[in-house]
């Protein structure tokens, strides 16, 4: 067996009910829960209970999704299986970067919560929206974003896929231009326009949060959204400033996995999304997700069999 990656799931696969099982079953990842709903009291009524209406308000979104981002990788390493590399979708690049030792589950929760905040109060300041062009290459995405003001490459998912952020008054005609060149666009379930200019403000202050902080070193590599390479204790806090107002680079991210002998992926998080975006680049990687305790143990025996 070569390496395996935990890969951390990101916005937009959130939904109602997300992490009860797992809180049931794992006492690691109840602990993830119980120390976020003493920073912030409410947060796991708001992941088992809540619509998924007040799951995608990105001040919710981003700490609950850390949270089954985490208790799922802690789930795993509690069941004895190891990671070699992780890598985080947007946000789940926070909880990959805590279960690299980097931050304590504390701190990594309370940085979340102030990024998911600054993150809403810059989408409130501009009325923009996300889309997943699909069926076009990256650069024809990119050609058709430089002829429409305000709409940006933000998210290379995949070959043939490609999210953009932009204004609203911008993107109608944008789409009909990817419509007119045999693509398709898909909106996402995000309240704003990520991993763009108009996410500066919140870079900033999330400068301003991680410099009051002590990052560690890594434990075990960290694969950079902004980078596609793995961290250092002395990048850290620039690449996750960065990461907020630039885009992500999923699909070199994984590419880069890949060449580093990584050969079975473990999306830990809500859903399945980037299991599938892994399907899309490897046709011979093992691909496993875990969002509950049926998904962990599935995982787990899996893994297992591979080592046996």
């Amino acid at each position: 067996m070569g390496k395996v990656a935990f890969v951390f799931s990101g916005q937009g696969a959130q939904y109602s009910g997300m992490g009860k099982s797992l809180y049931e079953a794992s006492p690691a990842a109840k602990a993830v829960f119980d120390t976020a709903e003493q920073i912030r009291p409410g947060t796991i009524a708001q992941c088992f209970e809540s619509p998924v209406e007040e799951l995608s308000i990105t001040k919710n979104t981003q700490p609950c999704l850390f949270c089954i981002d985490l208790a799922a990788a802690e789930a795993l390493r509690e069941a004895g299986v190891a990671a070699d590399a992780v890598a985080g979708f947007s946000l789940g690049e926070v909880a990959a970067v805590t279960f690299a030792g980097m931050f304590t589950a504390a701190e990594g929760f309370s940085l979340v919560v102030k990024r998911g905040e600054a993150m809403q109060a810059a989408a409130e300041k501009v009325d923009s929206a996300m889309a997943a062009i699909l069926k076009l290459s990256n650069e024809k995405v990119e050609e058709l974003c430089r002829m429409h003001q305000g709409v940006y490459p933000v998210n290379y998912n995949c070959p043939g896929q490609l999210v953009v952020a932009g204004l609203k008054s911008s993107l109608g005609g944008f789409i009909e231009d990817v419509a007119a060149n045999g693509g398709k666009a898909v909106p996402l379930k995000v309240s704003g326009g990520f991993h763009s200019p108009f996410m500066e403000s919140a870079s900033i202050r999330l400068a301003e949060v991680l410099g009051g902080m002590d990052v560690k070193a890594p434990q075990l590599p960290v694969y950079a959204n902004y980078t596609a390479e793995p961290y250092t204790a002395q990048t850290a806090k620039e690449l996750l400033v960065k990461q907020v107002s630039n885009p992500v680079r999923w699909q070199q991210t994984v590419e880069k996995l890949l060449e580093d002998g990584v050969d079975t992926f473990i999306e830990v998080g809500a859903g399945k999304t980037l299991c599938g975006l892994i399907k899309r680049m490897s046709r011979t990687a093992k691909i496993y997700n875990v969002e509950d305790a049926a998904s962990l143990a599935a995982a787990v025996a899996a893994v297992r069999e591979e080592n046996a």
